[in-house]
């Protein structure tokens, strides 16, 4: 099996992890808020938990939307939830220009599902050195992988996580094949974004719509199916979130959701049955 050691905790080995947080940083206050709830979640459920939002939505919908505090407001925000909860801290990159600097207070780089086909890009994100995730373009068939991972290995990192967010299927929408968790961990740990995969992307005219009904259903789903880790953006408020709203998960569900996760979990690693 493969794992990633962190300085706080390794991930992979056979063992479930979450990746966690609000889609976009949208203040101090609020991040650390966040931060604060999801330590307790992770102490209560021994669960290593990694604290994801980004500190740059560079590839929204339209360009009135927010986009978050920019690189150095943002690596300041995310270092503070690292050093005062304890919690590694994972973000998206967009351009070879951010990768060394963010690498600085990143735990893991995070590069985003349109841009994973982008070479400087993930070759810049390898060359730090520091585990990357590389989310599975809506277009990418899970096979189609392994060239972005054969870019990540070419600059000698064997850090390599691959996040499942879902295939565009006709317009405005996505559908999840879980063959392609399989298929991935073949490459690399593979996490599945279950609140993504809900999206409907451009679905609400001047922003992305979706139904988070589903997140539920499709992460125990995930987690049924052997994934190594799951992917959460989660909010106090989720109709008040200023970035993907509608297919966020209140934090409130969070606790009933973990529990429900890591049953299925541990009833995986109890069988001995292959299907």
């Amino acid at each position: 099996m493969r794992s990633i050691d962190l300085d706080q905790f390794t991930i992979g080995d056979g063992n479930l992890f979450l990746i966690a947080g609000p889609c976009v940083l949208e203040s101090a206050d609020a991040t650390l808020a966040v931060a604060a709830d999801l330590r307790r979640l992770a102490d209560r459920w021994n669960l290593p938990l990694i604290f994801k939002s980004s500190y740059d939505k560079a590839n929204r919908t339209s360009h009135t939307s927010f986009r978050g505090p920019g690189l150095k407001e943002g690596l300041e925000i995310l270092a503070r939830v690292r050093s005062e909860f304890n919690l590694p801290v994972l973000s998206d990159i967009h351009s070879v220009a951010e990768a060394q600097e963010a690498a600085e207070v990143l735990d893991i780089l995070q590069v985003p599902a349109f841009l994973c086909r982008q070479t400087d890009l993930v070759l810049a994100a390898a060359a730090t050195g520091k585990p990357v995730n590389v989310k599975k373009g809506q277009f990418m068939a899970p096979w189609d992988m392994v060239n972005v991972v054969a870019k990540l290995h070419s600059k000698g990192n064997q850090q390599v996580l691959l996040t499942e967010r879902g295939a565009s299927f006709g317009y405005n929408n996505l559908v999840v094949d879980m063959r392609s968790l399989q298929i991935m961990q073949e490459h690399g740990l593979v996490v599945f974004d279950a609140t993504h995969s809900v999206q409907l992307p451009g679905g609400a005219g001047d922003c992305s719509g979706g139904d988070r009904s589903y997140v539920g259903t499709l992460a125990r789903a995930a987690v049924a199916a052997g994934v190594d880790g799951v992917f959460l953006e989660v909010h106090p408020e989720p109709d008040q979130a200023r970035c993907d709203g509608p297919n966020s998960l209140p934090l409130a569900a969070m606790d009933d959701l973990i529990d429900t996760l890591l049953r299925i979990h541990l009833a995986v690693k109890s069988s001995q049955n292959v299907i």
